[in-house]
C-alpha cells in the first residue's frame, strides 16, 4: 500500500505540472477504465511515464484486493474490529491493522496513553512556553501511526465532517499541522469506540 501510495502521488504530480490540476485518486487508481493516459497523450515520454506508473498502480491494487480477501478470512475478528469499520476513512485493511496491532484496549489507562503509543502526540518538552527539548519520536507503534494518518488523509478527502474540522485547523496553522490533528482525533476516537463498543460518533468527535 506504501508503494501504491508513493507511484499514485508521482503519477498525481506529473499530471498537476503538466494540466494544471489535480486528478482525482480515485480516478487514478480505476481498474475498469484508463483516465490517466488522456492527459499524457500530448507527450510521447510523459506517455510512457504515465502508462507505466498506472500499470504499477493497477498491478498492486489487484494484489492488495487479494490480500485482503485472504486475510479477512483468516483472521479472527473481534468486535471492535466492526466498530472501527464504521470510522471515517477506515476500511478493511486499516481496521485490521488497528485492531491487531492495538491488541487488548485494557491494556491503555487512558485516550492519552493509546493516543501516545499510535505517535499521534507531539513528543516535545515545554517550559514557560519554550520547548527545551524533544522526545523519542520513533518510540510508539509505527503501524498504528501509518494506520490512522492513511485513515485521516481518506477522511478528509472523502467525507464532509473530517473535512470541515480539517478546514477549521487550516485556516490558522498549515496543512502539516491540520492533518496531524484530524490524525489525533481519529485516534483518540477510536480509544473510546474500542473501549466501549460503541460505533463512531461525529458530533462528538468533531464538535
Amino acid at each position: 500500500m506504501r508503494l501504491r501510495t508513493s507511484l499514485i502521488l508521482s503519477l498525481q504530480n506529473i499530471i498537476n505540472r503538466n494540466n494544471g490540476f489535480k486528478l482525482k485518486v480515485g480516478d487514478l487508481k480505476a481498474l475498469r477504465t484508463d483516465r490517466v493516459a488522456p492527459y499524457l497523450a500530448f507527450n510521447e515520454d510523459l506517455a510512457l511515464a504515465g502508462k507505466v506508473s498506472k500499470e504499477s498502480i493497477d498491478f498492486l491494487s489487484r494484489k492488495i484486493r487479494a490480500i485482503e480477501s485472504v486475510v479477512v478470512k483468516r483472521v479472527k475478528l473481534r468486535e471492535p474490529y466492526q466498530m472501527l469499520l464504521t470510522i471515517p476513512g477506515i476500511g478493511k485493511v486499516l481496521a485490521l491493522t488497528i485492531m491487531l496491532e492495538t491488541g487488548p484496549i485494557t491494556r491503555f489507562a487512558k485516550a492519552g496513553n493509546y493516543v501516545s503509543y499510535c505517535r499521534k502526540v507531539a513528543s516535545q518538552w515545554i517550559s514557560n512556553d519554550k520547548v527545551k527539548g524533544k522526545g523519542n519520536k520513533k518510540s510508539g507503534n509505527k503501524y498504528l501511526a501509518w494506520a490512522f494518518s492513511e485513515a485521516a488523509e481518506i477522511a478528509r478527502r472523502y467525507h464532509p465532517e473530517p473535512r470541515a474540522y480539517y478546514n477549521r485547523k487550516m485556516q490558522r496553522t498549515n496543512p502539516m499541522v491540520a492533518h496531524s490533528a484530524l490524525s489525533h482525533k481519529l485516534a483518540r476516537a477510536a480509544f473510546y469506540m474500542m473501549r466501549d463498543r460503541v460505533p463512531f460518533m461525529p458530533e462528538k468527535c468533531f464538535a
